[in-house]
């Protein structure tokens, strides 16, 4: 039996894998592609936070190497500066999904995580001690938890019987990445179906996008139907052909009723889907993954209880319902509409304002993300800042201290604190930081002396002088104390 059979190796599938192996858990990937190669360059792009989760295992520069860093987003009109973020990595980072893949395979690969492909599920059988994993093959495996990353279409969410809910698509649009005849220069314009473009990639390769006059159907569609809806909108198709890769998505909104049942759970795609305007899928799955990664490695090696998994629906659902809020509020602007550019024009007046535009920012970059672990300092269920802090053994960052993912208990000052029931699964690292401890929206916050950072790098625990609380933080998020 393997501790955790995942299914699908798309972003959040195999941040997954690499979470629970730095874990110490057996868990085995399930893809059906043969490769891990895609058919196009997909989506692109992953913001501040998502980098920084990276960063807090220690590959984050493998991806900055190959993308291209933009140190704007914007809301409807409105261009929103990035720069001025308390981050290390106050940008977006513009890498297609294809390379994300490749770059994540490699850390995976280096991890020692078993993947198997060519392997499709097509259903799972949950009873109280584990699950069966049935494929097409004829075959199964026997886990004794699984997670379905596996897609918007996703078997797993299915077979578990999980709702799907949310608004109805809109409208849909074709992207395709394909050969032209002759020379072409970035063509795009928005109108009243929404937002069409074609634009050169530098290899040969044109990307084109095409907003249907009508919903199209939940199928794939072809050549034909992209060359029609080029014609309608540019009046030629520009001999388009030889497609590498030709695609339909919508503006439909779903997210999964609950992130886990018994022992089946939900992450990235299988989730949540929503419109790719804001760049914010392969991130939210990326979350995903490392909110659940060490707490499913903790419950599988008897360390927590079982009670810590229902964490992950508790923190994960709620951010995930507010950035596809986000998705859905940016994309009543993709197309043409004299209210809606009302409406922009009044969007773009406010977030004009001195720092207004902060929110929203925070909010796409995913910075502003707060676990509710109940009240106590600002910082309490939000992400740990990268701080430059001075140890004994020298000068450390402290993302750093996280490459192992194992929790830290990080000490400024106050009284000597005592991790020893916990001290062969918790870190206890004292320091010194004499900067400014600022966090996106909230700003500048009392310095601390004292903080639990959970291996997801969010905090835990808060001191302000005491040692109070840390004993059942500790048991909390760290399992119980050794006898």
């Amino acid at each position: 039996m393997h501790d955790v059979v995942i299914v699908g190796s798309g972003p959040a599938g195999l941040m997954l894998a690499g979470e629970l192996r730095l874990a110490g858990v057996d868990a085995v990937v399930l893809e059906r592609r043969e490769t891990q190669d895609l058919a196009g360059s997909r989506g692109g792009g992953i913001h501040a936070r998502s980098i920084e989760l990276l960063d807090q295992r220690g590959i984050a520069d493998r991806f900055l190497a190959e993308g291209k860093l933009l140190h704007a987003a914007t809301f409807g009109g409105t261009m929103l500066d990035l720069s001025g973020l308390p981050t290390r990595h106050p940008y977006t980072l513009a890498l297609f999904q294809n390379h994300i893949e490749r770059l994540l395979l490699r850390w995976v690969e280096e991890l020692g995580v078993s993947i198997r492909r060519g392997v499709e599920v097509t259903r799972i059988a949950p009873d109280d001690e584990g699950v069966d994993v049935h494929l097409a093959s004829g075959g199964s495996l026997r886990a004794r938890y699984v997670v379905g990353a596996d897609g918007g279409r996703s078997v797993v969410r299915r077979e578990a019987g999980i709702p799907f809910v949310g608004p109805d698509a809109t409208r849909s649009t074709l992207i395709a990445e394909v050969q032209v005849a002759g020379e072409l220069s970035p063509t795009g314009k928005v109108d009243e179906r929404g937002v069409h473009g074609l634009h050169p990639m530098g290899d040969g390769t044109v990307r084109v996008v095409v907003t249907e006059a009508e919903l199209g159907p939940p199928t794939e569609p072809t050549l034909e139907e992209l060359r029609r809806g080029l014609i309608e909108v540019f009046g030629t198709d520009f001999g388009v052909h030889s497609p590498t890769w030709l695609s339909r998505f919508t503006d439909a909104t779903r997210q999964a009723a609950s992130y886990r049942e018994g022992r089946v759970l939900l992450a990235g795609d299988a989730a949540h889907v929503h419109s790719p305007t804001g760049g914010l899928g392969i991130g939210l799955g990326l979350q995903d993954a490392v909110n659940l990664g060490w707490k499913l490695g903790q419950v599988v090696r008897g360390i927590s209880g079982d009670a810590l998994l229902d964490s992950y629906h508790a923190e994960r659902h709620p951010a995930g319902a507010r950035a596809l809020k986000y998705t859905m509020a940016q994309s009543l602007f993709q197309r043409a509409d004299p209210r809606q550019e009302a409406l922009r024009d009044l969007i773009d007046e406010v977030l004009g304002r001195d720092g207004a535009g902060t929110v929203v920012a925070a909010l796409i970059t995913g910075l502003d993300v707060a676990y509710d672990l109940g009240a106590g300092h600002p910082l309490l269920g939000r992400r740990m800042p990268d701080l430059d802090i001075s140890t004994p053994d020298g000068p450390v960052r402290v993302f750093d201290l996280l490459h192992r993912a194992r929790p830290l208990v990080l000490q400024f000052g106050g009284p000597t604190l005592d991790v020893g029931a916990w001290t062969d699964r918790v870190q206890h690292v004292v320091a010194t930081y004499d900067g400014a401890w600022e966090l996106p929206v909230v700003g500048d916050v009392g310095a601390p002396t004292a903080v639990l950072v959970r291996p997801d790098g969010h905090v835990a625990w808060v001191s302000e002088g005491s040692a109070a609380g840390l004993p059942e933080a500790l048991a909390t998020w760290c399992g119980a104390a050794r006898s």
